[in-house]
């Protein structure tokens, strides 16, 4: 039995997402971001994107949020089919124990049965993070080429990343 719920996210999260954010960024590889780079404002910036635009969901025990998930579309017509953004943060302590994937499917199944206009879904992973590619993979997406040398790790090398994307079967024309 899970531990957690999953719930759809609101502007009164903010602050508990952020914290969410400054933990998981304190362990290499757990997002993008370093530590440092982590300010409210952005926080603030994709709950609000997410909410008004996008899909945003987060796990709780206990009123405790952690890990959330979010997508939304960057605005434009020409897009307006597509969700990108797509990040999840879990916290270290509850890695493992299905979280991710709870989150994960709930915000596919959600785009699934409530946002038919939503066609496709992207995401970016750093090409060393196997587990997480093949995480993504077992959900429906698929590597859609590479951006080679885009990312520099902390300790100076450079890796690529991976693009990925899961697209509805049904096309609307």
């Amino acid at each position: 039995m899970n531990e957690f719920s999953v719930r759809m996210a609101s502007l009164d999260d903010v602050d508990a997402i952020y914290r969410l954010y400054l933990d998981v960024a304190k362990h290499p590889g757990g997002l993008a971001r370093l530590e440092s780079e982590i300010h409210h404002e952005t926080i603030q910036r994709f709950v609000t994107n997410s909410c008004k635009a996008g899909l945003i969901l987060v796990a709780e025990n206990n009123g405790q949020i952690l890990g959330e998930i979010h997508g939304y579309g960057p605005g434009l017509f020409c897009f307006a089919h597509v969700l990108s953004e797509l990040t999840i943060a879990v916290a270290p302590k509850s890695q493992g124990k299905g979280v991710g994937r709870m989150l994960f499917e709930q915000f596919m199944s959600h785009v699934n049965l409530k946002l038919p206009d939503v066609l496709r879904v992207e995401l970016i992973a750093r090409e060393s993070n196997y587990k997480a590619i093949a995480f993504y993979q077992s959900l429906g997406f698929q590597k859609e080429g590479c951006f080679h040398q885009r990312i520099r790790n902390v300790d100076g090398t450079l890796e690529s990343d991976i693009p990925m994307a899961w697209c509805r079967e049904e096309q609307v024309r």
